[in-house]
């Protein structure tokens, strides 16, 4: 019977497991802590191991149960910083759409504004989201799709934008002191 070494599991796949967790997490510095943790488990585990041809499917599954951990453990909720909104809004002398976007999302529930915000302007996959904020998959799609909508009917009461044919919002932009959301 063939045994792997702990060393030869790491010359074989280091290099795929650590390309996986990077995609995850998006920092260098924890791919490679999550990368190290993972052959540490597998070294610590590697008696487990019955079929040597199922090793690198192990060590990924190793490596994503440690991104969900790391995610779990270091959820960080997401505050937009109402110094940045009213920097930005006093910035400028004419009142924007930008200007109603920021007191419509300030203005979302929590429950919808951090997906939101960590999907569509961090810029995060939504599988990440839901690891990051300890929540299901299907619900952080549906609470992104809510606060989507949300938005729309914020332009709809704030300046009066209505939805076309086509779904598309159409309108012009308020006075500021006719604004519903930013005045």
């Amino acid at each position: 019977m063939f045994v792997m070494t702990s060393k030869e599991l790491w010359e074989l796949y280091h290099i795929d497991i650590k390309r996986f967790i990077f995609s995850k997490v998006k920092n260098e510095q924890l791919a490679n802590d999550l990368t190290q943790e993972t052959f540490l488990k597998a070294h610590i585990n590697l008696n487990k191991l019955k079929d040597l041809t199922k090793a690198k499917q192990w060590l990924f599954s190793i490596s994503r149960n440690l991104i969900y951990d790391y995610f779990r453990k270091n959820t960080v909720s997401v505050a937009i910083d109402e110094n940045m909104m009213s920097e930005s809004l006093s910035q400028e002398t004419e009142h924007t759409a930008q200007d109603c976007l920021l007191g419509i999302i300030k203005n979302l529930p929590k429950k919808y504004r951090d997906p939101l915000f960590l999907s569509d302007v961090k810029g995060m996959k939504q599988a990440a989201v839901a690891a990051q904020l300890g929540l299901a998959l299907p619900t952080v799609k549906s609470q992104i799709q809510r606060a989507r909508k949300l938005i729309t009917q914020g332009y709809m009461e704030c300046c009066d934008y209505k939805l076309n044919d086509d779904g598309f919002l159409i309108g012009e932009v308020q006075e500021k002191e006719n604004c519903k959301v930013c005045n």
